[in-house]
């Protein structure tokens, strides 16, 4: 559910088959005989496609009891979710399959051993499966050929926003945020900042198109690719409005289990709110900002209460709140 983010349901969508392969080599890999897609209920289409595939896959041999004839069983079931965006988090999402609440279980114990109803538990995205398939086919060696050393492989990229063709990239790591807003048709504006990984990322200048895309190079920039998210704003957007509405979208999703976040993604709007209706952010208002999200990045069970000042501190440290 991060906004700004359509990788996975495209990828569910227009190669439903890939997915199921994917997902059957790592139950049999890891010797799991069950495995299961969890996917929101916004999308009624990947939905479809996913539940024609398995059927497809399990009356062809391929699940179930003897998976093309290697005598081992292993089976797919589909769990829809409601939506919600704390169901990112990888124990909420065992508490949803389980029919109960979706919030954060406590680590320890984690996944790897008390995971999905009790038991051992590996977890990934659609996007991160599906390089299994071209590990396997290729090797690992032609495999690590393409990107970098730190980050070797291709990358999804969600591009969004003023660019001439948004819509989904794959590029190698490595690729540059300039390259890859041109493999997007260049921007339909005059770029003045870049939202890097959703609204769990944070907003980049104009001057980092040519910041190469790569996991180590963004975390030694001190952002983050996310989910691929490469959403870009021309000097119309009004970013105040933006950074409140991405503020209130983190209001709206935190699951409430914890102090920090509960009353911290709820104080953060409410400055925002403030800071909209004055037109300015006094010095007083950015440090109540900034202590805000110190205490939800220290505090906070999961990585939504971690992240969820990112957006809007890295907006004010470019000046797009000044209006």
């Amino acid at each position: 559910s991060e906004p700004g983010t359509f990788k996975d349901r495209i990828v569910m969508e227009q190669d439903p088959f890939a997915l199921v392969e994917a997902l059957t080599i790592a139950g049999l890999t890891t010797g799991a005989s069950h495995g299961w897609i969890y996917i929101r209920g916004e999308y009624p289409l990947a939905t479809a496609r996913l539940r024609d595939a398995i059927e497809r896959a399990r009356a062809a041999g391929l699940l179930g009891d003897d998976v093309a004839g290697s005598g081992r069983s292993f089976d797919i079931e589909l769990r829809r979710g409601a939506g919600a965006y704390i169901c990112g988090e990888e124990t909420a999402l065992f508490n949803s399959i389980e029919g109960r609440r979706g919030e954060p279980r406590n680590k320890p114990p984690f996944p790897t051993t008390h995971g999905l109803f009790g038991a051992p538990t590996v977890v990934n995205n659609p996007e991160t499966l599906l390089n299994v398939l071209d590990i396997l086919e290729r090797g690992a060696t032609a495999y690590r050929a393409v990107g970098t050393a730190g980050s070797p492989g291709t990358r999804l990229f969600c591009v969004s926003g003023h660019v001439e063709r948004p819509g989904l990239y794959e590029a190698p790591f490595g690729t540059t945020l300039g390259a890859l807003v041109d493999l997007a048709g260049g921007p339909t504006g005059t770029t003045r900042a870049v939202l890097l990984g959703g609204a769990a990322g944070f907003f980049v200048g104009p001057d980092a198109l040519d910041h190469p895309l790569t996991l180590e190079d963004t975390r030694a920039a001190g952002v983050s690719l996310g989910s691929g998210v490469v959403a870009v704003f021309d000097d119309s957007v009004d970013f105040v409005g933006l950074v409140t509405r991405i503020a209130a979208f983190f209001r709206h999703e935190s699951c409430g289990q914890c102090v920090p976040c509960r009353v911290g993604t709820v104080r953060q709007h409410e400055v925002l709110v403030e800071v909209g209706a004055e037109g300015s952010l006094a010095p007083g208002r950015r440090q109540l900002i900034d202590d805000i999200a110190v205490a939800m990045a220290d505090a906070s069970i999961c990585g939504l209460g971690h992240t969820a000042s990112g957006a809007v501190r890295s907006a004010i440290d470019l000046g797009l709140m000044e209006r």
